[in-house]
């Protein structure tokens, strides 16, 4: 009787902006069965190009990447097109509300922490590669906790104030278009920043981009 055929090892791209990060991850999965990577991207113009040449199975995404394309719109255009394209799995350090919605909403299949042990990176390179969603446990952990207590939805002031904000005014001069004091602004911006879930002004805009909150 002849012994089963093993699947062939999922095709794997890495994309990091650091070279000695990807060294290191291309370094560590070089001793993991079934996995080969195929390819490394600094950018994540760079990760799109080679995705298509390269047709990798998942490709590995971190999402802050140091000019042009961020890692969740790279993961945006890899995932959004007509054809099928490769899985994406975020590894990443930031586990902020904001940084997982968005990657969530972008297509990721799953989202990793960089402290994760090394077994679980490769089960969950192998769960994204069959179309399994991996998160890491304080991710889930987070997740459930905003399904469990849904935020409130914006007051329509800070609809206002939150689309001043996208067009990239100071509180100085939001509370002037709105003829209200620079304390209200700053109070109100403290309420926008917990119900989205963020802490910074470029992070509630980006978030409320992605909820369609902005006009």
């Amino acid at each position: 009787m002849s012994a089963s055929v093993p699947p062939p090892p999922v095709r794997l791209l890495l994309c990091d902006d650091h070279a000695v990060v990807r060294a290191g991850l291309r370094a560590l999965l070089s001793s993991a069965e079934g996995i080969d990577v195929v390819g490394e991207a600094g950018t994540g113009e760079e990760a799109i190009a080679l995705a298509a040449r390269l047709r990798p199975d998942v490709v590995l995404m971190d999402l802050q990447l140091d000019g042009g394309m961020d890692g969740v719109t790279a993961t945006r255009r890899l995932t959004g097109g007509p054809e099928a394209g490769p899985r994406v799995l975020v590894l990443t350090m930031f586990d902020t509300d904001a940084d997982i919605t968005r990657a969530v909403e972008a297509g990721a299949t799953g989202y990793l922490l960089k402290a994760e042990r090394p077994d679980d990176l490769f089960a969950a390179i192998r769960s994204a590669a069959a179309g399994r969603t991996t998160l890491s446990a304080p991710v889930a952990d987070r997740l459930l906790t905003r399904l469990r207590s849904p935020r409130p939805a914006l007051s329509a002031r800070e609809h206002e104030i939150l689309a001043q904000l996208a067009r990239g005014l100071g509180n100085r001069e939001i509370a002037r278009a709105l003829f209200i004091s620079e304390a209200t602004v700053k109070t109100h911006l403290g309420r926008i920043y917990g119900k989205l879930g963020v802490e910074t002004r470029s992070g509630a805009v980006a978030v409320a981009k992605e909820r369609r909150l902005l006009p």
